[in-house]
């Protein structure tokens, strides 16, 4: 249990069909766990697992790590990319490896700007991605800013940029090559959503664009926004705005090239609040235009966010979120919707 949602856990399954559970730690203070399933596909117990990391040439606990994104990649193993406070910055960002999930990797630190950094992460079978913004120094955490991208393709061995420019780890001043588009000289904030690889392996970063961190129309408008990588070069285009820089959802690069988001785009029973009322969004063109395709929800007492996309959708299972009122304590019903957006409670 516990008693702040930033310790939200992650689920991973391995080759052999196990579940695996990474409950993360908000910050340094309270030690982080590792739980398996008992059985493959089943998640009815689950046992404790002591993981270690190498650490100066050293296996050590690892238990303490925060806001871990950790992947299975098929006959390969686990990735992970994990934030882990003042170390040496706020909220600095690093990547590892693991064969068994018992035993990991010595952590390489990926980037330490200013103030810290938050990061969203995909893979394919040949690379693995990270998006990131920075924390402008001194002003901290609402100050984040700017778009960041690097990869691997040998398993963390070395980094690259979208270009296959090899660079210098870690990234430690705001202008670096991993950089996409310079917002802190535009005075504007960013939030980080979903990123994506297309059918050629480039990344698509969807991510919101707002002039600051305080809720209200002030800051408005937010613009949520995806940046495409077209093999030379970023290309960079508008969606549709929003009313709150936490409104939350997921991109789908489909194969038939069709871009659908689904996303709390639309106002709901509490404006300027995370969330709203969800809507499915299509692009026929890579992101260039966009039309709103369908309103998922309408007149809702509570508001909706943070749609995810599971692994592999299913054109059934297709998007899964939850609603909350923001204003007050209140009960919290989960969704589903499918590909052509009916949902289900």
């Amino acid at each position: 249990m516990t008693a702040d949602a930033h310790d939200n856990p992650i689920i991973s399954i391995d080759d052999a069909g196990y579940v695996w559970i990474f409950s993360t730690s908000h910050g340094r203070s309270r030690p982080s766990y590792v739980h398996r399933s008992t059985a493959p596909y089943r998640v009815d117990s689950f046992e404790k697992i002591d993981v270690t990391r190498m650490q100066d040439g050293v296996q050590t606990q690892m238990d303490n790590f925060s806001y871990m994104q950790a992947w299975h990649i098929p006959g390969k193993g686990f990735i992970a990319f994990v934030t882990r406070y003042s170390d040496p910055v706020d909220r600095t960002l690093f990547f590892t490896t693991s064969e068994n999930g018992v035993n990991w990797s010595e952590w390489t630190r990926l980037a330490a700007i200013g103030k810290g950094h938050y990061q969203i992460s995909i893979h394919s079978d040949s690379k693995c991605c990270t998006a990131f913004n920075h924390h402008l120094d001194p002003q901290g955490v609402n100050w984040r800013t700017n778009l960041y991208y690097l990869e691997t393709t040998d398993f963390g061995e070395s980094f690259q940029n979208a270009a296959g420019e090899k660079v210098i780890l870690p990234l430690t001043e705001p202008g670096n090559p991993a950089l996409i588009y310079d917002y802190a000289s535009e005075d504007l904030k960013i939030y980080l959503k979903d990123i994506r690889l297309d059918s050629n392996d480039r990344p698509v970063v969807l991510y919101l664009v707002s002039k600051g961190y305080e809720a209200g129309p002030e800051n408005g408008p937010r613009t949520l926004t995806t940046a495409r990588w077209t093999g030379t070069e970023w290309v960079i285009h508008p969606v549709t705005e929003s009313d709150s820089n936490y409104d939350t959802g997921s991109l789908y690069l489909e194969t038939d090239n069709t871009w659908r988001i689904i996303a709390p785009t639309e106002s709901g029973p509490q404006p300027y609040n995370p969330g709203g009322e969800m809507a499915m969004w299509i692009s026929p063109d890579q992101g260039r235009s966009w039309e709103k395709f369908k309103d998922l929800t309408k007149n809702s007492p509570r508001n909706h966010t943070y749609a995810r996309s599971p692994v592999k959708a299913n054109p059934g299972f297709y998007s899964l979120w939850a609603d909350g009122h923001c204003r007050k304590p209140s009960k919290s019903l989960l969704y589903f919707s499918d590909r052509d957006g009916n949902v289900y409670r």
